[in-house]
């Protein structure tokens, strides 16, 4: 099978990148999804109380707005829907080959071909162009803690939920205290006998004011979308202006801790359990959770938070560190995902046989967070150095989408063999990035999911939003190597060649 745009994965970013494609003019490409659903990581997290903490006018995309939804904060079935309806309404359905695992990317210098290879067996596909859009929240495990295998209870974690199990009765652990985690504890405590929730860092935690959409603002929206671009655009302001408080440590951070000390205040009266619940690094060094539910339930009768670190898995619970066994019915892992800061989550060959996940041995890097040097015509959404610490990931994706379909547009346009990005370029361009990173709230001491263990941040992106779409807006094409294929001439490649 032939193609001119590969796209892997049906999530947000690629079905962004089809409809967008779509938009350019281009109707051949393929979208290969290893599921045989749509929706990437709102498919697959369905735990109860799932939720997006962004506001729902900003977690959408500008060019599919949705004036239907029913909150201020998504629910993870309604983000699910609108994902299923942008595939819907665009017709790009028939583009999509579910049950395609991708195993393996290489390209061709002669033929100026990627050729994609699946798990399952079928056809290898050759593209002039990939984009790999399967999202850094893609892949989940159970964490490495000794004796998980040991277990003899029941397993589950948050992102590969089991609906069928019953939690009424039972003794259930909660390992992990993130954004899911402050989701799924309130749930759990209105069915289950007891809930323990085993904590290792407390985070800095804002009220999420989730208000109902009346039927009068939806009708507003549907009537005149300006309205629903001017409260998009309002949110967007509002977030870039916390930036100045979370991507830096200023004097604004201390007013996010100050309004995070008093939500803890006003929720939790206990001054033993709040010491237990408050942080010892800077607002933004981990992710801010939103909730107004969280500590409500840490309180309930049922609930007891745990802070001893965790020495093992034993076969009827957990055995912390001073040597309590705590014996439970069901263990729910709230641990987040396999998140690749380095190496890549499939083989990835370039030119010469260059391998990807070697290269990035030591921690990602692209230019401009969608392409890297030797690896031409693929493009990465949410790459390296791409992550928001204080806005939309939509709008960052947007941004990325629209960049990658203007470079594929006059690669194909023009008849170009390939687009590859400078070394020089990209050199230049991430020096830069990690300069910035110093002076961040994320590299201000505290271990996160953003970085490596060595400390090397590949995650965030070092400013604002307008700064991160800004850079994106046109292709420089003096940062690329054009090749054209032997005995081509085009005015364009010759230029810039």
């Amino acid at each position: 099978m032939h193609t001119s745009v590969a796209i892997i994965g049906a999530g947000f970013a690629g079905i962004g990148a089809a409809i967008r494609l779509r938009d350019r003019g281009i109707d051949d490409f393929a979208i290969f999804e290893r599921d045989d659903r749509v929706g990437g990581t709102w498919r697959d997290n369905t735990y109860p109380g799932a939720a997006c903490d962004i506001p729902s006018r900003l977690y959408s995309y500008s060019f599919a707005p949705n004036p239907e939804w029913s909150h201020t904060y998504s629910r993870s079935a309604e983000i699910l829907d609108y994902i299923r309806s942008m595939v819907d309404d665009s017709g790009i359905g028939p583009h999509i080959r579910f049950g395609h695992t991708v195993s393996g990317l290489e390209y061709s210098a002669d033929e100026g071909l990627w050729t994609i290879t699946f798990d399952e067996g079928h056809e290898q596909v050759r593209a002039r162009a990939v984009v790999l859009a399967s999202g850094p929240l893609a892949n989940a495990s159970f964490p490495d803690i000794p004796g998980i295998e040991d277990y003899q209870g029941h397993k589950i974690h948050s992102a590969r939920w089991d609906h069928d199990y019953d939690f009424t009765g039972k003794k259930v652990a909660v390992v992990g205290t993130g954004a899911s985690a402050v989701q799924i504890v309130p749930e759990l405590v209105k069915q289950a006998a007891s809930v323990k929730v085993f904590q290792r860092t407390p985070g800095w935690v804002l009220p999420r004011a989730d208000v109902r959409t009346g039927e009068a603002t939806k009708r507003l929206y549907r009537s005149v979308p300006g309205a629903q671009r001017l409260a998009r655009s309002l949110w967007f302001w509002g977030h870039e202006t916390v930036a100045l408080g979370v991507v830096w440590n200023t004097p604004l951070t201390r007013v996010v801790e100050a309004v995070s000390k008093f939500h803890l205040r006003s929720q939790v009266a206990d001054p033993w359990l709040r010491r237990q619940l408050t942080p010892d690094f800077a607002a933004g060094c981990k992710r801010l959770l939103m909730t107004s539910d969280y500590y409500p339930a840490l309180q309930r009768p049922n609930c007891t938070l745990v802070t001893w670190p965790i020495a093992r898995i034993a076969e009827r619970g957990i055995r912390t560190v001073e040597g309590v066994e705590h014996q439970f019915d069901c263990i729910v892992f709230a641990t987040g995902f396999d998140v690749s800061k380095n190496g890549t989550p499939i083989p990835i060959t370039g030119l010469d046989g260059r391998d990807l996940a070697a290269e990035w041995g030591r921690g990602a890097f692209a230019y401009r967070s969608v392409a890297v040097s030797g690896y031409p015509n693929l493009f990465f959404t949410f790459g390296p150095n791409s992550g928001p610490g204080h806005s939309s990931a939509l709008v960052y994706m947007e941004a990325q989408i629209d960049y990658i379909t203007d470079a594929i547009t006059q690669l194909l346009d023009h008849g170009w063999k390939a687009l590859d990005v400078r070394a020089e370029a990209q050199e230049r361009y991430n020096r830069d990035i990690q300069r910035r990173l110093t002076s961040t709230t994320w590299n201000s001491g505290c271990q996160s999911w953003y970085l490596t263990e060595d400390g090397f941040n590949a995650t965030m992106y070092p400013g604002f939003a307008t700064q991160y779409v800004g850079q994106l807006r046109r292709v420089e094409l003096r940062d690329y190597r054009i090749l054209v294929h032997q005995g081509a001439r085009t005015p364009a490649a010759a230029a810039i060649q």
